[in-house]
C-alpha cells in the first residue's frame, strides 16, 4: 500500500460512530428534540415522546452517564428528578435544527410543523456554513486527508 492510500484511509472507528454511541437511536433524539424545548422532568418527557417508561429510564440513563445530561433532585420526598442539558449536550443543538431541517424537506408533505426563528429574524433554512470562508458545507465542498494515526 503506498503512503498515499494509508494516508487517506478511513479509520477503522471515527467521530461519527463514536457519537451514535452516545446519541445515535429514534428515543435519545425525542428526548434532546423536548430538552432543548425547555422539558426537564421524566413524566412530561415520556407524555410527549410517547417513549415507555423503561425505554425512557435506559435512554436518561445513558445522556447522564455520557455526560449530556446533569440529574438534579427538585423533589426529595418522594425522589423527583429534573434533567438539564450539560454544555456537551447543549452542542447537540445544531445536529437537531439540521434533522428538523432535513425533516422538513424530506419528510413533511406541506408546510413544516413547527418554525425557528434566529434572534436576527431570519427562518429555517439555516446553513452549515464553514467558520473560516462563511461558504456551505457540502459533499463537493469538503474532503477528509487523513493527519492523525489512530
Amino acid at each position: 500500500m503506498s503512503n498515499d492510500t494509508e494516508r487517506n484511509e478511513r479509520p477503522a472507528v471515527d467521530s461519527v460512530e463514536r457519537a451514535l454511541d452516545q446519541v445515535g437511536d429514534r428515543w435519545t433524539f425525542m428526548i434532546l428534540r423536548e430538552s432543548f424545548f425547555g422539558v426537564k422532568r421524566f413524566d412530561e418527557m415520556r407524555r410527549n415522546t410517547g417513549a415507555s417508561p423503561a425505554v425512557l429510564t435506559d435512554r436518561i440513563k445513558k445522556l447522564v452517564a455520557n455526560d449530556i445530561f446533569a440529574k438534579t433532585t427538585y423533589s426529595a420526598h418522594p425522589g423527583r428528578f429534573e434533567y438539564h442539558l450539560t454544555e456537551k449536550g447543549k452542542d447537540l443543538y445544531p445536529m437537531i435544527v439540521l434533522m428538523m431541517q432535513w425533516g422538513d424537506k424530506w419528510a413533511v408533505a406541506g408546510d413544516p410543523p413547527l418554525t425557528l426563528e434566529h434572534a436576527c429574524g431570519a427562518t429555517l433554512p439555516f446553513e452549515l456554513v464553514c467558520a473560516d470562508c462563511r461558504e456551505p458545507i457540502d459533499t463537493h465542498s469538503t474532503n477528509w486527508p487523513r493527519t492523525t494515526g489512530d
